[in-house]
């Protein structure tokens, strides 16, 4: 079953020009019959006044001035033929857009029942426990903590066709509230008693994963052209087939690697083309990177829906996401196939590019998920970059500068933080606003929440075009007309923690970037009396 989505997506124009346009579009068609026919008149009046002009000065800068009028108001009813034709686009896009939205929320599940009851055929998913309120099929579409049913691979397929299992390992996650595990998620609950208004206890610190059936399938992503990494690699493997008993899958590239260092390693599982690609979350019940955060990045990518858990080792020269170290790497695997263990739910994005060119529903391009940034930039040219940005139905800015960066938190300490952007826990719900060398020294970051959709639009009298990547890959022109949609993606990348989140968190702003790092005042010095 494929995962949903629910993606706001607002037209360009301010709430008082969309609105009378959805009343009634033909009041902007009889302004322009009006103003045609009083150019007419001008020009009318013009040829009349002709014979006179040689004779009388007055008439002569009288016809001057009637022709002015006729130059400004042919100017003006162009400029609104103009802005009439890119508002009906924008709407017939809207509509297009919602109207796919809505089909694709139609072939969603409807409730908890009916997810129940094809967990006796299908496989489990992650089970993430969300408030029995009666919004639950809602909340699922439009949170992250969504309920995921996947299919089992085919029978026949090549991944996993050597496996006999028929379903991959189930888990549960569980939320401590105030060092006390729950397992029901709790929200912020919000009461209003004698005229107060008060919060329950919030959504947890911590998160807690715990196997319900013991994981048998691994996949380990890493480091290419790294000799370190290939010898542990080759240890890694070994020791979690003879030790462990656990079905391996590799990338081609590493399985290549390890047949060239023995012929032994021939239970090695991989793919070969990206339809196979696609079976790996189903098969899959433990991810396992050797790198940096590069390799977590590339990990998630290999992922267009649910990711499995991922377990990172630092062997890179920088990592905010990778806590465990690969000398321990036995204990470290020990632990987390035991479980429980803590993890860190890091938010993702989800992108589409909107073409000025389009004319028909699905030719808007494939959607793209980020776990670090989308970033809009210059590129060659020497202009500066011209950015209309829309947060829902609401204008934010026109950005002009040498870009855009919009940040996830799990992303707060890469790019952004390079553009002077904050550092933000990667569990807090956001979407960083970071310009790149504003043309303004006023221009400050933002946080957006992460329930919005922001739209980035190159507007039509741009000086040049703009490049877009995504978590510095797949780069993209474009044009004038072209826009961005962004907004938060339902399926998280969920990384283990060596202890838990923001210890985490806090190590790694703290080995990684020496954060406030500076020498101890001198003690021996002037006191206060």
């Amino acid at each position: 079953m494929s995962s949903n989505y629910k993606l706001n997506h607002t037209d360009s124009l301010g709430n008082g020009d969309a609105t009378s346009l959805r009343s009634n579009p033909e009041n902007a068609f009889s302004d322009l019959n009006s103003l045609a026919q009083s150019e007419k008149a001008v020009e009318e009046l013009l040829i009349q006044q002709t014979p006179m002009q040689a004779s009388d000065d007055h008439l002569i800068e009288f016809s001057e001035a009637l022709r002015t009028v006729a130059k400004a108001l042919r100017g003006s009813a162009e400029g609104k033929a103009l802005a009439q034709a890119e508002a009906a686009e924008w709407k017939r896009r809207y509509e297009l857009e919602r109207s796919k939205n809505l089909d694709l929320l139609r072939q969603a599940p409807l409730n908890e029942e009916a997810n129940s009851m094809e967990m006796d055929h299908i496989a489990k998913s992650p089970r993430l426990h969300v408030p029995e309120n009666g919004k639950s099929a809602r909340y699922a579409l439009e949170r992250i903590c969504a309920h995921e049913v996947l299919q089992d691979c085919e029978p026949n397929s090549p991944i996993g066709s050597n496996n006999k299992l028929k379903r991959k390992a189930s888990f549960k996650l569980s939320w401590g509230c105030k060092g006390q595990a729950n397992d029901q998620h709790k929200k912020d609950i919000v009461s209003f008693e004698s005229g107060n208004i008060t919060t329950a206890d919030r959504s947890s610190k911590q998160i807690s994963l715990t196997w319900e059936t013991s994981p048998q399938n691994v996949l380990i992503f890493t480091k290419p052209k790294s000799t370190s990494v290939q010898v542990l690699s080759v240890e890694m493997v070994r020791w979690l087939r003879e030790q462990k008993g656990l079905n391996v899958y590799v990338e081609p590239r590493v399985k290549a690697e390890l047949l060239s260092e023995s012929s032994s390693f021939d239970f090695v599982q991989t793919w070969e083309d990206d339809k196979e690609i696609s079976l790996l979350h189903p098969k899959v019940d433990l991810v396992i990177t050797l790198g940096g955060d590069g390799t977590v990045l590339w990990a998630a990518s290999m992922f267009k829906g649910p990711v499995p858990p991922i377990v990172p080792f630092s062997m890179g020269s920088l990592g905010f996401m990778t806590p465990f170290h690969s000398e321990q790497y036995r204990e470290c695997l020990e632990a987390v196939l035991k479980g429980p263990l803590s993890i860190t739910l890091r938010h993702r994005l989800q992108c589409h590019i909107i073409r000025d060119k389009a004319r028909h529903d699905y030719e808007t391009e494939e959607n793209m998920l980020v776990l670090n940034e989308v970033t809009i930039d210059r590129g060659i040219t020497s202009f500066l970059t011209n950015l209309e940005c829309y947060c829902d139905n609401s204008f934010v800015t026109c950005v002009q500068g040498d870009g855009l960066i919009l940040s996830t938190t799990s992303g707060s300490t890469a790019y952004s933080l390079a553009a002077g952007g904050s550092m933000v826990h990667p569990q807090v719900p956001g979407i960083l606003f970071t310009p790149i060398c504003p043309h303004s020294l006023s221009f400050r970051p933002l946080i957006l929440p992460d329930h919005v959709t922001v739209r980035v639009q190159v507007p039509f009298n741009s000086r040049s075009s703009a490049w877009v990547s995504f978590d510095g890959k797949g780069r993209k022109q474009l044009e004038a007309g072209d826009a961005l949609v962004c907004s938060m993606a339902p399926w998280p990348v969920s990384t283990a923690c060596q202890v838990e989140s923001t210890n985490d968190f806090l190590r790694s702003i703290h080995d990684g970037l020496h954060w406030n790092l500076r020498k101890t005042q001198s003690s021996d010095g002037p006191r206060e009396t």
